[in-house]
């Protein structure tokens, strides 16, 4: 995803693109004191900005004549002006921007409005074979096909190592969410070993059981070597944002309290 930003006082740029960074870390942000500079640039680069965050009142041209020719350079750009005076909010949005941003400029204030943009970016095709889906039901596809687990708790193990993000996990912790009863006894732990190797069993038989990593205490899931929505959401990835629908590995109660704090995070 691209963002340029646009003021022409550098300190209330460099604010600006800092809080543009905090809000979408994994974006590549271009900045710009001058107008002219910025739409030379645009054209003699091609660059196609997904977003452009523009003051509104610069020496020169305008934010909001900037943006007219954004629009027509790049017809699916997102605007979102930023300024001071609320008195250009009806020009603003008579001109169908995104978004309008009162300074001081925060990154809260700036991740409302990737949220909500009219034209959100298109992620580009997942760079891993493997793709792990936890909004709505928990899923794992290897090249667009899903993993199929023997055992419905065996399945269940391994969402909860992706909830866990890379944590190393106990059997004792593990056994908690299977059974909430808090029973780990000697039968329990019999059951836990065969759950957990019918999960390397379905992992095994589609090439990937490096997915899970082991230790003599724990085990944990490999993070690198997926691509997961729940993971690009708390990245600051809007597609993946625009996604959550407010379920979240819908058929595990243990998930709830993922759901109400990944719910506080991006609304």
């Amino acid at each position: 995803m691209l963002i340029i930003c646009l003021d022409d006082e550098q300190m209330l740029l460099d604010s600006l693109m800092r809080s543009v960074a905090e809000a979408a870390p994994n974006a590549e942000i271009i900045g710009y004191r001058n107008v002219s500079q910025a739409i030379e640039e645009i054209r003699t680069r091609k660059l196609n900005p997904d977003i452009a965050f523009l003051d509104i009142e610069m020496p020169g041209l305008s934010g909001l004549e900037l943006a007219k020719i954004l629009k027509i350079s790049c017809p699916k750009i997102n605007i979102v002006f930023v300024t001071g005076f609320s008195e250009y909010a009806v020009e603003a949005f008579a001109m169908r921007a995104s978004g309008y941003v009162m300074k001081p400029v925060t990154a809260q204030k700036i991740s409302t409005e990737l949220v909500n943009l009219q034209n959100p970016p298109q992620r580009q095709a997942p760079s891993k074979p493997i793709k792990i889906q936890c909004f709505g039901n928990f899923e794992i596809f290897v090249n667009g096909t899903a993993v199929k687990f023997g055992r419905a708790k065996s399945k269940e193990i391994i969402a909860y190592l992706v909830d866990r993000r890379g944590s190393f996990c106990t059997a004792a912790e593990i056994a908690a969410i299977l059974w909430e009863d808090g029973v780990f006894d000697r039968s329990r732990q019999k059951q836990l070993q065969m759950f957990k190797s019918d999960m390397m069993k379905a992992l095994k038989a589609v090439n990937i059981e490096n997915l899970v990593n082991k230790t003599r205490d724990g085990i944990a899931v490999n993070t690198a070597m997926f691509d997961c929505d729940y993971y690009m959401a708390l990245q600051g990835d809007t597609v993946a944002i625009n996604s959550f629908s407010g379920e979240y590995m819908s058929q595990y109660e243990w998930a709830e309290y993922t759901t109400g704090a990944l719910s506080r995070q991006i609304q």
